[in-house]
């Protein structure tokens, strides 16, 4: 089972200061039938206009996972982080028992456009923490390249959860392709351009809910950035 959701039936919400997309009921945005996929609770297409940002907040119980995919990100907790996540980039933040921080754009004038994805860990009231980490860009072309693993994939970023995340560049020549266990799910996201997942096209903004399946075959790619999470 492969669901297509194409980019404008996402909820839309404009703040001023962030203009953000939501694949999940989040926020003011309610939907009991749209709560979540597997353990994958959140997925939000985030652009913060120059100078805007999230005051310190809190977060517990949850595995947040950041992907920027254009100008960069400033990160500070009351643990004592800090560090700025640019493209190429990945965060994690494992919320644990309880953790606050605060997320600004790092520019005052250049908007950044970000992932940010939250999933359930298997466990609560962890010892909270947080971590970033560089992935070589031309690492991901033409393959899907592992990113965020529940600590059994090596040179990943490591989360609370049996959940792999993949970034993948594709064009036109090239093709991936990544199988699935029995019983578990997968959740396909377009960053950028095109593609064809199982034969079905998606375009950038479009996502797709998988089930049941025991391969996922990538082919056709305009240009596309993906990202990928293999989940339980």
């Amino acid at each position: 089972m492969i669901q297509i959701i194409p980019s404008s039936q996402r909820h839309h919400a404009d703040h001023g200061w962030l203009d953000t997309y939501w694949q999940f009921s989040f926020g003011d945005y309610v939907d009991p039938e749209n709560m979540h996929w597997g353990r994958l609770r959140v997925f939000n297409d985030d652009t913060i206009r120059g100078g805007g940002g999230f005051d310190f907040h809190a977060h517990h119980d949850m595995e947040i996972i950041t992907v920027v995919l254009r100008g960069a990100l400033e990160h500070h907790d009351n643990l004592g982080n800090r560090g700025v996540i640019r493209p190429g980039e990945v965060q994690v933040m494992s919320a644990g028992k309880g953790i606050f921080h605060a997320e600004q754009n790092a520019s005052k004038t250049d908007p950044c456009h970000l992932l940010q994805i939250w999933i359930i860990p298997r466990h609560r009231g962890s010892t909270p923490r947080w971590e970033q980490k560089p992935f070589d860009l031309i690492g991901r072309r033409g393959k899907l390249l592992p990113v965020v693993s529940g600590g059994d994939v090596p040179q990943t970023l490591s989360i609370d959860q049996e959940a792999q995340i993949y970034l993948c560049s594709l064009s036109s020549q090239q093709r991936a392709s990544h199988p699935l266990r029995a019983g578990r799910m997968a959740y396909l996201f377009v960053m950028e351009g095109q593609v064809e997942l199982n034969g079905k096209k998606l375009k950038v903004g479009d996502q797709a809910r998988i089930a049941d399946e025991t391969q996922l075959d990538l082919a056709d790619g305009r240009d596309a950035e993906l990202i990928l999470l293999d989940l339980p």
